[in-house]
Order: structure tokens, then sequence, then C-alpha cells
């Protein structure tokens, strides 16, 4: 079948105007519309972001062809409020395969793979469920459902049978990791299971395209001097991030370089005002198109990750992008393909950055 000729629909529980979805869900499907799949995207958006960036994902989706469906997420009560999202994800879809007739729905993790799955039942059309990581137990782990309550015990009972479903009703399995994909295949579930790490855009992740006057602005904006050893970490704070690891590991380089400053970029709040260096930390929440900019003051970085059982499953995005702008990663093993990578490069656990690992 020509790739034009296939209608796709793809269902996401996270935004588009999410750090997450212009970096993991628009560079995929803009390729895929290149190639000419017709593709249809129903996400769910945050009243916030979508106010922010909603003009310019309507713009680029429409530049490249494909058709943009936002719903408005809803975040409380717990659980209720994604009952009610999946409902209307289920009416939203249906309607729009009435009217379009898609040859394949592609589910972007568990919450939209209920709808897949039904619309695979109902009208037959082909399932792909991009699982992305082992979701409930990443809910469990990351603390975010305390199994003592008896509902977050049922939510995650519901989803690790469904999981079992899922694997053996999709005509594909996507998994992040070669380590995850081979924890699947020790479960004898039928479809087969292609590893699609994270993508990193090397376009806009380039240091050569960072002009050294703006860096040198920001530095002066930052009060960072040239020669200082500024540690760097990206991207979401707490959960499976371990953040108390990474302040201490600051907290021991500033024992060898006391003018060392560790800059946090993260659109979450992080409460440092009681760390003993906390004049020397500086967090900053920053659109995606500047991240580049602030990546390129960083000496190294540093990326501290729970090695729980879901996190064999963790690509981290940001991994790939210091490692396109040439910084360091001082990182901890036990999670996703981190040791072949490591292996791969080279530019881990080397001096002079690598003070202490965490024993994990």
């Amino acid at each position: 079948m020509a790739a034009k000729s296939i209608k796709v629909l793809y269902l996401s529980y996270d935004g588009l105007t999410d750090p997450l979805g212009q970096s993991q869900i628009l560079p995929y499907l803009i390729g895929l519309s290149a190639r000419g799949y017709d593709i249809s995207i129903i996400s769910f958006e945050k009243r916030g972001r979508y106010g922010d960036l909603g003009g310019h994902i309507r713009k680029l989706t429409a530049a490249n062809k494909i058709s943009w469906f936002p719903l408005g997420y809803t975040k409380n009560p717990p659980v209720l409020s994604t009952l009610y999202d999946i409902a209307r994800l289920r009416r939203k879809a249906r309607r729009l395969h009435e009217s379009v007739d898609f040859s394949i729905v592609h589910c972007r993790s568990y919450i939209a793979a209920i709808i897949g799955l039904q619309l695979k039942k109902k009208f037959g059309i082909k399932f792909i469920f991009d699982m992305r990581g082992f979701w409930a137990d990443e809910r469990v782990e990351g603390g975010l459902w305390n199994l003592a309550n008896p509902l977050y015990h049922w939510c995650f009972s519901y989803f690790k049978k469904k999981e079992i479903l899922f694997l053996n009703e999709s005509e594909a399995v996507v998994s992040l990791t070669n380590r995850a994909k081979e924890i699947i295949e020790q479960w004898k579930t039928h479809a087969p299971v292609v590893v699609i790490p994270c993508c990193v855009d090397t376009v806009l992740f380039d240091p050569g395209r960072i002009p050294p006057r703006v860096q040198n602005d920001l530095r002066l904006q930052l009060g960072i001097q040239q020669d200082d050893m500024v540690l760097l970490y990206l991207g979401s704070w707490g959960t499976w991030y371990m953040t108390s690891e990474m302040l201490d590991f600051f907290s021991k380089i500033k024992k060898q370089i006391p003018g060392a400053k560790f800059l946090i970029v993260s659109p979450d709040e992080v409460n440092i005002k009681d760390h003993i260096h906390a004049g020397s930390i500086m967090v900053k929440a920053v659109q995606r198109s500047e991240v580049p900019l602030y990546i390129s003051l960083a000496s190294a970085a540093v990326l501290f990750i729970r090695p729980t059982f879901s996190k064999a499953a963790s690509s981290a995005t940001k991994m790939g992008e210091l490692l396109a702008m040439n910084v360091p990663v001082i990182t901890n093993a036990g999670w996703g393909d981190v040791e072949q990578i490591v292996k791969a490069t080279g530019s881990y656990f080397e001096e002079p950055f690598l003070l202490h690992l965490p024993t994990l």
C-alpha cells in the first residue's frame, strides 16, 4: 500500500504544546507526513501551554499537512478526570473515523491504547501500541500511585491486565529501549516489538548554530564568567529523577571547585532556597527554542535516574540533546540502555567532572 493512501489516526494523552510533544511527537509525524502518510492527531492540551503555543503548533501542523484536533486536558479530580478524558477521546476518535476512514490507529502510551483497541475491535483498524515504557509501574515507582490506596491499587491492576492485552492485540509494539524489549519478549506476547529510542533534533541542538555574542550576553545576564565550571541539569525535576543526589553531587563539586555553578533548566518548580549552595544555583524555565543556548553554557551535565524496573524502558531525550551539543553527561547505571550508550560514546564518567556517583 502506497504511503499516500494510508490514513493514520495518532492518539496521544500528551499535548503537542508540551515540551515532550514538540521533541518526541511532532518530529516523527512531520517526517512521516513528508513521506506521504495522511496523519490526523488527537492530543490533550494544558490550558496555559495551549494559550502560549497553540497558534505556533497549529501553523506547524498545517504547513506539514497534518490535521490536528486538540482537546483540553482535565487534571482534577484524580482518576475521574482521566475517565472523563477517555470518554471524550473515544467520542472524538469515532466521529473522525466515520468521516475519514482510517487504516491505522497509532496510540501513544496506555490511555490512548484503550481507545485504539476499541477502534480495532469495532472497525477493524490496525492498532499500533506505542507503549513508550511500563507506564503503570512508572506511576507506582514515581510515587504517583500509592498502592495502599484501594483506588490506585485498582488502577494498577487494571492497566497491568490491559498491558498484556495491548501487547497481544497490536500489529506492532514500539519500545524505547532494547532492555525493555528483552523483558517484553520474555512474556511471550504475540506482537513484534520494534525499538525506536527518543529522537534528537540535530538541527536545533547544534553547537555551531549558537552565536558567540548571544552566548556571552546570556552569561552576563546569569552572572557566569567565561572560565566558570557550570554543571547543568535539564528537564523535569522530581519523580524518577534523583534530585537530592544531584544536589549532593553539586556540593561535592563545590568542595573541589569553589566557583562552580549549577544551572537547572526545568519547567517545574524547583525549591533550592534552603540548600547550602543556593547562591550558586540558578533555576530557569525557558522555551524549547532557547534550550540549546542554555546547554551551550555547560561544562558538564548531570542526570541521575532511579534504577527501578520501569526505568528499564527509559530513553532520556535530554541525554541525546546534551550529547548533540557536545556536553559530557554524568549519569548512573541501571536504567534504559545507558550502559550500551556509555560504551559507545566514551564521554561519560571522565575527569575532571566525575567526582562521585551514587551507589545504586
